[in-house]
């Protein structure tokens, strides 16, 4: 961290570059969530003050998992929404990731106005006009409300026993309350984050101590995060790892028994043939988009026209 090319100094770039296009755009104001890697604090005071430069309002909401940076940016009509992390990999490493003000990834041309702003001198707005930075003091809390809102009101978790595994990432202050507050005996791991433990030995990308766990605890299920809360991986009751696709198709199952599967299910290049194979045997329509959740996004939206004039981007925990 701090090597090229996420160096403070392009972030700041960065950050005015980006500033100088979304100021054209209408409220000039930006949220900005970041995992628990410790270089997230000083690249964040950098992304700022590259967005004042340009005249924006920057509102911090501290360690937030990216998907609720998604849902904040949405629901507070901000022009964009920023996260500062690099997922699933080590502390050292971290990035910048953009959200429309949809709370979908940042269109083609907004993204090619941008990089030519990088090509030009800094030059810092009006003093009147300078942005001013804001902490959004309930980003937690609003999300945790949200991930509530979405569960069944007439049912409840109070009969199972979970692992959870935070990876020491962005979701730790998040999972254990929404799972807690559904009723479920928990057992937590990974929710001690000291900004150099993100995603080490545990989280989704390393699943082995999880599996362990489960199966001492004689839990039901674990669920393990990335750094920054955008990707899931389950262990079942005997510690058996449950990946990506499997959990894409046990929903789809229980979505078509429950009559409330109507258009099929878009993967991407990567998902697994056993996947596509079984959900056909369902009757299921599957089909393939490139790898990103923007492509799988868009197929979404051009297979199911109708029911995606309601649809709104999905912010899982």
């Amino acid at each position: 961290m701090g090597q090229y090319p996420i160096t403070p100094d392009f972030v700041l770039k960065l950050g005015w570059a980006a500033g100088r296009v979304l100021a054209k755009q209408g409220t000039k104001k930006v949220i900005i969530g970041k995992d628990t890697r410790i270089s997230g604090y000083m690249l964040e005071s950098a992304l700022e003050a590259g967005l004042a430069a340009a005249g924006l309002k920057a509102t911090f909401t501290g360690p937030m998992p990216t998907p609720a940076v998604a849902y904040l940016t949405q629901t507070f009509r901000a022009e964009a929404g920023i996260v500062i992390s690099a997922s699933h990999n080590p502390y050292y490493d971290n990035g910048i990731k953009f959200f429309s003000s949809e709370g979908t990834k940042l269109p083609d041309d907004i993204e090619l106005a941008i990089e030519a702003e990088l090509d030009k001198d800094i030059e810092c707005v009006e003093s009147a006009m300078l942005g001013k930075a804001s902490r959004l003091n309930d980003a937690a809390g609003r999300y945790i409300e949200f991930c509530k809102s979405t569960f069944p009101h007439h049912e409840s978790l109070a009969s199972l026993k979970i692992v959870v595994d935070c990876a020491h990432g962005a979701t730790y202050h998040i999972a254990p309350s929404v799972f807690k507050e559904l009723g479920a005996e928990l057992v937590l791991m990974g929710c001690e984050p000291d900004g150099l433990n993100i995603n080490k030995e545990v989280g989704a990308t390393d699943v082995r101590a999880l599996q362990k766990r489960v199966v001492e605890e004689k839990a039901d299920l674990g669920l393990a995060f990335d750094g920054d809360g955008d990707r899931i991986i389950m262990v079942d009751h005997k510690g058996n790892k449950v990946d990506g696709d499997q959990i894409a198709y046990i929903i789809a199952r229980d979505a078509l028994r429950r009559g409330e599967l109507k258009g099929g299910v878009v993967g991407t290049l990567m998902t697994n043939l056993g996947m596509e194979n079984g959900l056909k045997q369902l009757g299921i329509p599957f089909s393939r988009a490139a790898v990103g959740d923007r492509y799988v996004m868009e197929q979404l939206v051009e297979k199911l026209e109708d029911r995606c004039r309601k649809l709104r981007p999905c912010y899982p925990t």
